[in-house]
């Protein structure tokens, strides 16, 4: 599989070990990211009457970074669900989910049945971690393609 393909396409198949390189090198670079702007804009962010002041160029560039990240876990993740059989659609539940039982936790959080939805996203999130990160992929061909590693 070329790079292109794998980063910006959401045919195919990738296995556990293709997707958690995406993972570490995404968490890497948002680490790297992070490091670079602590360091050449560290007396420009702080603002002494509270907060932080990020230049605007800084919050751009970072939104890039986010998106280009966020647009290739999609894809990859997409590729992840097909070697498991499963459509990409799938994503959809993994990511959005966790999100929306999240925001009802922390609205209804001063009831005390917000520790429900928040069990239930972290139960969806868990789930996802196992089903893309942890279960191997079908064995030989299926309907999106090649087993990835009958290539291996």
């Amino acid at each position: 599989m070329r790079l292109s393909d794998y980063l910006f396409s959401p045919h195919g198949r990738v296995n556990r070990a293709k997707y958690w390189l995406y993972v570490v090198v995404s968490i890497a670079i948002i680490i790297i990211l992070v490091a670079l702007i602590s360091l050449i804009f560290a007396r420009q962010l702080y603002d002494p009457r509270g907060g932080f002041n990020f230049p605007p160029g800084v919050l751009v560039g970072v939104g890039v970074v986010y998106v280009v990240l966020l647009v290739v876990g999609i894809f990859v993740g997409i590729k992840r669900l097909h070697d498991r059989d499963k459509s990409g659609w799938w994503l959809l539940l993994f990511y959005l989910v966790p999100m929306v039982l999240s925001w009802i936790s922390a609205i209804l959080s001063r009831n005390g049945i917000g520790v429900l939805f928040a069990l239930a996203s972290l139960i969806v999130a868990v789930w996802a971690l196992v089903e893309l990160g942890f279960l191997r992929g079908t064995a030989g061909p299926n309907q999106y393609g090649e087993d990835p590693l009958a290539r291996a």
